[in-house]
């Protein structure tokens, strides 16, 4: 089975359980996936119950789609992502995104924890991509391309919409909230870096590291989803403090910032329909 009959095939299989059809995506990041309590849940659909579907196997991501209204926006949540570094091909990795789109998505808002490699960040703190730097994992266009989906060679230019960023300032400007900008770089993992790769990513502009991300931008843009992002700086990276990184430094700084995600998700969302 080809990635695009696999994907279909995910689709009717959700189409047999739903017929919800969303116009924002949203996928949450490893210790931020409590926000899918906030949303006015119309259906849930297990990742287990979708044929062929990739399950999420790290701790903290739940492992399900989530379809209902955020602000009164209609919305499908996916509570857990998967990655490269659990086994899977990028083709499984995205096929998710893809699925999103397919079943009426017109933007996607991602979202991850990340390593912070710009020393003015700290802890805490949100940022909002601007760009990413993806060169160190595989495409999830490389082998034939998906013509349902999009062009072979598909343009990445302004990959996080301008728009889209502009309403997510100023969500955050209305709320109080602080936001960093910065550029995002996706490594496979799953190991933390070392301080020396840090210092080179860094020295290529990135202001976060993580492990998933900029692939989904990619595969979304790919078929014409308008897409932002925003990233919790969970700690700093290897280098930048002398505290060992653990993944329950992740969940620890998630449920400490959960309060400025949630306003700051939602009224995004809101501010980001009215641009659809």
């Amino acid at each position: 089975m080809d990635a695009y009959e696999k994907l279909l095939k995910c689709r009717d299989c959700i189409r047999g359980k739903t017929d919800f059809v969303p116009r924002v995506a949203l996928i949450l990041g490893s210790g931020l996936g409590d926000f899918g309590e906030k949303v006015d849940i119309k259906d849930v659909v297990e990742y287990k119950d979708i044929d062929g579907f990739p399950r999420s196997t790290v701790l903290g991501h739940r492992g399900r789609f989530i379809f209902g209204y955020v602000e009164g926006v209609p919305v499908v949540v996916m509570q857990g992502r998967v990655h490269s570094y659990e086994g899977y091909s990028m083709q499984d990795v995205v096929l998710p995104t893809r699925l999103m789109g397919l079943l009426g998505a017109k933007a996607i808002f991602l979202t991850n924890a990340a390593g912070g490699a710009n020393p003015d960040f700290r802890a805490g703190d949100l940022m909002l991509i601007r760009d990413h730097i993806a060169c160190f994992v595989p495409s999830p266009l490389i082998g034939g391309n998906i013509e349902e989906l999009g062009t072979r060679f598909p343009d990445m230019s302004q990959i996080y919409d301008g728009e889209l960023c502009s309403a997510i300032r100023s969500t955050a400007e209305e709320n109080g909230i602080g936001l960093r900008e910065g550029i995002y770089l996706q490594l496979r993992g799953p190991q933390f870096e070392t301080p020396a790769e840090v210092r080179m990513c860094r020295g290529l502009g990135a202001d976060a590291l993580g492990m998933s991300t900029a692939c989904e931008a990619i595969a979304a843009r790919h078929m014409g989803m308008r897409v932002c992002g925003v990233s919790c700086i969970s700690n700093l990276a290897a280098g930048l403090s002398n505290a060992p990184l653990t993944h329950a430094e992740v969940a620890e700084t998630a449920n400490r910032v959960a309060g400025q995600f949630t306003a700051l998700v939602s009224g995004s969302i809101a501010a980001i329909d009215k641009l659809l």
